[in-house]
């Protein structure tokens, strides 16, 4: 993200607001399983690190999810192109659910209802817990020093977990008041819906849940 930012001509600065931590165990067992559900980049290096397994398809809610598919090696990759309801939709376009399990790695927190969905569709459905996302406590030093220096015009932000961490934290700086000179881009509604009650400059959604849309709003 920051080296597409530079290509821009726009400065960046790196906020993480979630700790990764990949939980430790046995194999995960694939025998059954006739395709992975992918619902993020953290869920596909969640796996392989506890699966040699690159054989199975792999089903990827967007671009970025599936260019880390395709980065571990995977074989057989395909994009939904959008959210969790696109991937359902693209699951059943694809695939029969007499052919075998399907297999959803995921973190402690998941958005979306992509269970419900396949499960009405006969698909048998199976989640795998195999990492744990950490909130950070504090703003990161550069970033609060933009705000109170008024030089932040913009944030990126992917999804409703770091929304609503980035305004808390914010909040907790008592920095909230600094918002008003600042553009909020967001992947998503849902992550937009995260930021009301606070006084940005603007709230911006891209046309696509994808990274291409959201880069192309600046």
């Amino acid at each position: 993200m920051m080296a597409l930012l530079a290509a821009q001509g726009i400065e960046g600065v790196l906020a993480p607001l979630l700790d990764i931590e990949y939980i430790v165990g046995e194999a995960v067992d694939t025998q059954d399983i006739q395709a992975l559900l992918f619902t993020s980049t953290n869920g596909v290096r969640a796996f392989v690190k506890r699966s040699p397994d690159r054989s199975l398809l792999a089903l990827c809610v967007g671009d970025r999810t599936a260019a880390q598919a395709k980065a571990e090696n995977f074989t057989a990759v395909q994009s939904a192109q959008g959210n969790v309801e696109d991937l359902a939709t693209l699951v059943k376009a694809t695939l029969e659910p007499k052919g075998g399990a399907l297999l959803h790695p995921v973190g402690t927190n998941v958005a979306g209802d992509l269970s419900a969905d396949l499960q009405a569709a006969g698909f048998s459905y199976r989640r795998i817990v195999l990492y744990t996302a950490h909130k950070a406590q504090v703003l990161p030093k550069t970033v609060s020093q933009f705000l109170q220096t008024g030089d932040l015009e913009g944030v990126l932000l992917y999804s409703p977990r770091t929304a609503q961490a980035f305004s808390k934290l914010v909040l907790r700086a008592h920095l909230g008041h600094t918002l008003h000179q600042i553009t909020a881009y967001c992947l998503s509604p849902a992550v937009a819906d995260q930021l009301l009650g606070l006084e940005w400059k603007s709230i911006k959604i891209a046309a696509q849940p994808n990274q291409d849309a959201l880069l192309a709003l600046l």
